[in-house]
């Protein structure tokens, strides 16, 4: 009798050891993540089916290889390659709730701006919503999305992008210093701010933006106020540079009386104004228009 309640008492002991694996296993896989909201999301384990909603948070899936964990994205998301055979679902801030509930997504990763958020949640759909603004956002940004994603280091990629843009600051001649530049990233006038991640790129540069911090990262301007800053160089996308000239006493401006003007690609200007993974690009592209700026007078390609 003895001997049977000690083996009973093993078995006993054996199966609570793992039960004990099974439940630190599975405690292991749950996860939590507090978004720009500070809304915070609680996943039994790491999402496998993901819908995002903005350029920047697909190419960070992307960046931290869960690429394939991607089932849909917004219109405009188009880098990597691979995400353009994605079924997409609309534009970011108003998609079509219709399309993302039928790819039975695990999450949605979104803008705070998005206007859809609530209805997802209220069918039942987990939303985590990230909005990078400035180089610490996101420095944030992949730290929240390598939690969601149970990727270990996601840091590893602010590393990269951090040594990236320090390259390009150090390629730069002296004579780039404190050359004062507008950068426009909408014709309505919207302008980068110097506390916007674009903002913080030419400072590291070397550059001085014309649009301080007091305004905002990405303030709507009076036209008239870049008349009166008379900036060296001007920055703009190929979509928003048509009739830039024609506006009232921008002829006058110096960057644009000595064709100091870099108008970007429009694959240059994607890289330049997606706050993620080729900001580092970003940089050099901003870092070889400065330099293009010191030499002839003439219009950056």
């Amino acid at each position: 009798m003895k001997n049977l309640r000690q083996k009973l008492l093993l078995c006993l002991a054996a199966v609570s050891a793992v039960l004990s694996a099974v439940l630190s296993a599975t405690a292991a896989q749950a996860l939590q993540v507090t978004d720009d909201r500070g809304v915070t999301v609680n996943f039994a384990q790491p999402p496998q089916r993901i819908v995002s909603l903005l350029p920047s948070l697909t190419e960070t899936v992307c960046e931290l290889g869960q690429c394939q964990r991607l089932v849909g994205v917004d219109r405009y998301s188009d880098f990597p390659l691979s995400v353009r055979a994605l079924a997409q679902v609309g534009g970011g801030l108003d998609p079509n709730i219709e399309a993302i509930v039928a790819l039975k997504p695990d999450v949605v990763l979104m803008a705070t701006s998005s206007r859809v958020g609530e209805r997802l949640q209220s069918l039942g759909i987990k939303v985590v919503a990230l909005e990078p603004k400035s180089h610490a956002d996101v420095k944030r940004m992949l730290e929240k999305i390598g939690q969601v994603l149970d990727v270990p280091d996601a840091q590893r990629v602010w590393r990269v992008i951090d040594a990236g843009v320090l390259a390009a600051a150090q390629s730069l001649p002296t004579s780039v210093k404190n050359t004062r530049v507008y950068f426009e990233v909408n014709r309505a006038p919207y302008a980068a701010g110097a506390n916007s991640f674009i903002g913080e790129t030419l400072t590291r540069l070397g550059a001085q933006n014309i649009v301080t911090a007091s305004l905002g990262p990405f303030p709507k301007l009076n036209p008239e106020f870049v008349v009166r800053a008379n900036p060296d160089v001007i920055m703009v996308g190929d979509r928003n540079y048509a009739g830039m000239q024609g506006r009232s006493g921008w002829t006058g401006i110096r960057a644009i009386r000595e064709r100091r003007v870099c108008v970007f690609t429009v694959a240059q200007s994607d890289v330049v104004v997606r706050p993620g993974p080729r900001m580092a690009e970003g940089a050099r592209i901003m870092a070889q228009c400065l330099e293009a700026m010191q030499g002839t007078p003439g219009k950056a390609p």
